[in-house]
């Protein structure tokens, strides 16, 4: 029996190496959806370190926003909003997640030895 898979899901964790945790996740549509969530938690953690950016066009629920991470010393919060802005990078995530691959985007914190990860993939939770 074939198991038919309906929607995507994305997530965001953050680990020390040891310890794994997730500041949230969402069960969407479609891959633009997922697209459009993960660049949003990107900015919403980017910002949350202290440099704004303009406001955001396309909202979804504030229900679904990660819990913040406060960055130390490092070049993280500038990568997730290079990820979350620059057509590169977007259209890199949505061909992986077309040729149903996952989008995966790492950013690491060296000071406090934390690394966060933005994951979408097609189907729900646990389904990686």
């Amino acid at each position: 029996m074939t198991r038919r898979v309906t929607g995507y899901a994305a997530e965001v964790t953050v680990s020390d190496g040891q310890r794994f945790a997730t500041l949230g996740r969402v069960v969407v549509r479609n891959r633009r959806l997922v697209l459009l969530w993960l660049r949003r938690q990107a900015l919403r953690l980017a910002n949350g370190h202290g440099l704004p950016l303009a406001a955001e066009a396309v909202r979804l629920s504030t229900g679904d926003d990660v819990q913040p991470v406060h960055f130390h010393g490092s070049d993280a919060p500038d990568e997730l909003r290079r990820w979350a802005t620059h057509s590169a990078h977007q259209d890199h995530a949505i061909q992986a997640l077309e040729a149903g691959f996952p989008a995966l985007f790492t950013v690491l914190d060296p000071a406090v030895g934390l690394s966060l990860t933005l994951a979408g993939w097609r189907g729900r939770p646990g389904d990686r």
